[in-house]
């Protein structure tokens, strides 16, 4: 009981975590293999030197900056364009690799300062220059998102006008529009990254809503238990002290009733240890009426509309534990993979079916699909997965009957 109460008692204000640490929660349950490794993943690709890959590879277009440099200026003049360019490649790597921390006022500094250093190429790189503002609208649109449109705007404009008012640029007007990229380039690169940030916020909001969601699922197993070992415990413990007691007095006065008393201590408490150990048991298992209750929820934070039966009781007590399975595979596939709207389950006594109207998976059963059809296989069952006409995905595990021929729930 004191361990039980300790357990509930345990909870507290969270101490601080690092950007993106609420990635290393686990979710016992339900969470599986295949969610964990997908959350650790993630987690890589937020912290550490892996979120300096792509803005690292991105920045070789500099290239064409410093090309400029040497066409327009020698000497001291072709090294100040060229530590210009390096002194924008380290802010905007700072800027990008450390977008979850430079936010707001000190993000603003930061940008001001490479704006500063791509007016300061100008006289240096020319028409070239106006690569760098491709960067500047990266770093606008990861901050503001679609209000970054005007800003765009403005320095689409000015690589296409600056070029022609300042006629030391260029040899005639049309010589220069015809090397000058960057008017398309602008506008095309911040659409891009427009829908590349948003995708990623809708991956890092679903990954924090499955941590969410973990954290919940343990507190309320925490709570059960401790609720059902008071239940258990309880009434037990008390009515083994009680017996215990009047075994005690009836040892003097009555062997033989001391006896009974002490047989009947016995088996009550191999039955409080029956009980504590289903209770646990039950903690560990995965159940079908979970797995209903984990994916809808699992469904509701990624944006999925769910058609669940109301119950699992239909389904026979031995396929229970082995649907749960297939739902809380078949359903990790859908928040993960389909980019469904809608996502439907049916279920009957000897079968489960999970539908999606999403892109389905084209490349085919990976090894999350391939163990679960082992599993079903051992359990003497059928496990069919594909796409469905004209668009969706279909999982499908029998036991026993076709499914075809099993009243549906």
């Amino acid at each position: 009981m004191k361990k039980a109460n300790r357990w509930r008692r345990g909870g507290g204000a969270p101490a601080p975590r690092e950007p993106g640490a609420e990635l290393e929660l686990r979710r016992p349950g339900p969470a599986g293999a295949a969610e964990a490794a997908w959350i650790a993943e993630q987690r890589k690709w937020m912290l550490g030197w892996r979120r300096a890959i792509f803005p690292g590879v991105f920045l070789v277009y500099l290239i064409s900056v410093i090309g400029a440099v040497h066409q327009y200026s020698r000497g001291g003049a072709f090294i100040a364009g060229c530590v210009i360019v390096g002194l924008f490649s380290v802010g905007y790597l700072l800027a990008v690799v450390y977008a979850g921390v430079i936010r707001g006022r000190r993000f603003w500094p930061l940008f001001a300062l490479l704006a500063v250093l791509t007016v300061a190429e100008l006289p240096f790189a020319r028409v070239g220059t106006f690569v760098m503002c491709v960067y500047l609208a990266v770093l606008l649109v990861s901050e503001r998102g679609g209000r970054a449109a005007p800003a765009v705007i403005v320095m689409t404009l000015a690589s296409v006008l600056v070029p022609v008012a300042v006629p030391s640029w260029h040899d005639s007007v049309a010589t220069s529009l015809d090397s000058n990229l960057s008017p398309v380039t602008i506008p095309l690169t911040a659409l891009a990254m427009f829908g590349f940030f948003n995708v990623l916020h809708g991956n890092r909001a679903l990954a924090e809503a499955r941590s969410e969601l973990a954290r919940l699922a343990a507190e309320n197993e925490r709570s059960r238990i401790a609720r059902d070992l008071h239940d258990l415990l309880g009434h037990s413990l008390t009515t083994i002290t009680v017996k215990a007691e009047l075994a005690r007095h009836l040892g003097s006065r009555d062997i033989g009733a001391a006896l009974r008393e002490i047989a009947e201590v016995e088996a009550l408490s191999r039955r409080a240890l029956a009980d504590v150990r289903a209770a646990v048991t039950n903690y560990r298992d995965v159940t079908l009426a979970g797995e209903l209750a984990s994916g809808r929820e699992l469904l509701r934070a990624a944006g999925i509309a769910a058609d669940f039966p109301a119950t699992a009781e239909v389904v026979d007590s031995e396929a229970q534990e082995l649907f749960g399975w297939v739902l809380r595979e078949g359903l990790t596939n859908v928040a993960r993979h389909s980019h469904a709207r809608t996502c439907t389950v049916r279920i009957s006594g000897n079968s489960v079916e999970i539908t999606d109207d999403g892109m389905g998976a084209a490349s085919g059963c990976g090894t999350g699909l391939s163990g679960l059809r082992e599993r079903v296989e051992a359990a003497g069952g059928t496990l069919e997965a594909g796409p469905v006409p004209p668009r969706g995905w279909r999982l499908l595990a029998a036991l026993g009957q076709p499914f075809a021929s099993a009243a549906l729930t």
